[in-house]
This record gives structure tokens, sequence and C-alpha cells, in this order.
């Protein structure tokens, strides 16, 4: 059990470094930017707290574990910010090296395992993976129109953007699109962004 035992704290150790990965988006007073931890955490709330919103059966519990896996590659890969499409051209090839490395530290039984995980939530191929992705990119918008668009107005991000970057939300969950747009509705009604 010794070496498990110190390959699974080794994972674990490195997943420490989750919170030193600053992200764009500003915690709720706004005074700072989240990290990719915190993120990690409030969505792992997101889903078992919203699960009742899917518009599948979903698993919350598959969801919570998917949320909580998968930001882990920005340990290597770094938070790609969902607006800058040069970076998001090369974030899959990144997010996969990193995603070999991180769950290659595991024993390989539990490396296999959480990997699936993980890519289960990039293919957004099931009900549960879809859900996780929606609540990712519903937390942003939330967040953002807490903070008076801060993250959205310092890169010039419109509403119409947000509403093509964020529509995957409408993929799981007509209600929580639905509340995504009143918040980019009310964003650009208080000026916090241009409609574009």
């Amino acid at each position: 059990m010794g070496e498990r035992l110190d390959a699974q704290l080794a994972f674990l150790l490195e997943a420490d470094r989750l919170k030193g990965v600053e992200r764009r988006n500003r915690v709720l007073a706004g005074e700072r930017r989240e990290n990719t931890a915190e993120h990690s955490w409030h969505l792992a709330l997101f889903g078992l707290v919203l699960a009742e919103h899917s518009d599948e059966p979903v698993d919350a519990g598959r969801v919570v574990r998917m949320l909580l896996l998968h930001d882990l590659v920005e340990i290597d890969a770094g938070d790609t910010f969902a607006y800058d499409v040069e970076a998001m051209a090369t974030k899959v090839d990144r997010e996969r090296a990193a995603a070999d490395r991180i769950f290659g530290l595991l024993p390989a039984d539990q490396g296999a395992v959480l990997r699936a995980l993980w890519d289960e939530f990039e293919a957004a191929e099931t009900a549960d993976a879809r859900f996780a992705n929606a609540v990712d990119r519903l937390q942003p918008v939330l967040l953002n129109h807490a903070a008076q668009g801060a993250s959205w107005q310092e890169h010039g991000v419109t509403a119409g953007r947000i509403r093509e970057v964020n529509g995957r939300i409408a993929h799981a969950s007509a209600s929580l699109w639905a509340a995504a747009q009143v918040r980019i509705d009310d964003a650009v009604a208080r000026g916090y962004v241009d409609e574009g």
C-alpha cells in the first residue's frame, strides 16, 4: 500500500497548485480574481444544488466529481479565457497533455477512472457532462454580472459574444440558460457591457 498511497498523496499535493492559477473572473465582491481551486469548489456546489434544473436526469454525484476534476489541467495549461480566440485554438492540445501528466501521477487504475471522467466532461456527450459544462459556463456569467461586468469590460467582451460562448448552457438546461440571459440583458441595461 505504500507506493499507492505515496502516488495518491503526490497527486493531492499537485492539485494544491490550482490555488495559484488565477482566472479572469472576479470573486463576488469584485476586489480580486478567483483562482481555479475556488472556481472548482464553487462549481461542485453549483452541480449539487442545481442538478434538479437539468433538462435530462443527471447523477449529481457524477456531475460533482467531473466539476472537481475538470480544471486540474490548468495546473499545467493555465486558465484559458473563454473569449480569447487565439488561446482557445491551442486549448485542447495543452489540456490533453496536462491531463496525461496529472492523472498519470495516480496509481494506474485510479488515474484511468478519473481521466475517464475528465474525458467525459470534455466530450460533453452525456447528460451528466452536458450539465457539468452548463454550470461551468453559468458560474462566470453570474460572477461577472455581480461584479458589474468587470472582466467583460476589461477585455471588451460584448453581450453578443457572451451569449455565443455560453450558449451551451441551453444544451443542458433551458431554465439555467434563461437565468443567464436575464443577467446578460441586465448587464446591457445597466451599461456593464455593450450589446455588440
